[in-house]
């Protein structure tokens, strides 16, 4: 999958075109072990356990990221 868009755990970790204000916005640097691997996992299309991330959660790494 591409990295704009990518399937993880029921999860989707797309690009976020928008950002809104009543969004959670968190830096990749605040994840933690877990959240960050299964950030990682999820745009790199791979699979793992359970993510632990948030649905509609916008994540700051080489762009912004929304999982849903």
């Amino acid at each position: 999958m591409a990295l704009s868009e990518a399937q993880h755990s029921g999860r989707t970790v797309r690009r976020a075109d928008e950002i809104r204000e009543t969004d959670t916005v968190r830096h990749v640097d605040e994840l933690s072990e877990a959240e960050l691997s299964a950030f990682l996992a999820g745009i790199d299309g791979g699979v793992s356990s359970p993510a632990p991330l948030e649905s509609g959660e916008v994540i700051v790494f080489t762009d912004y990221f929304r999982v849903q």
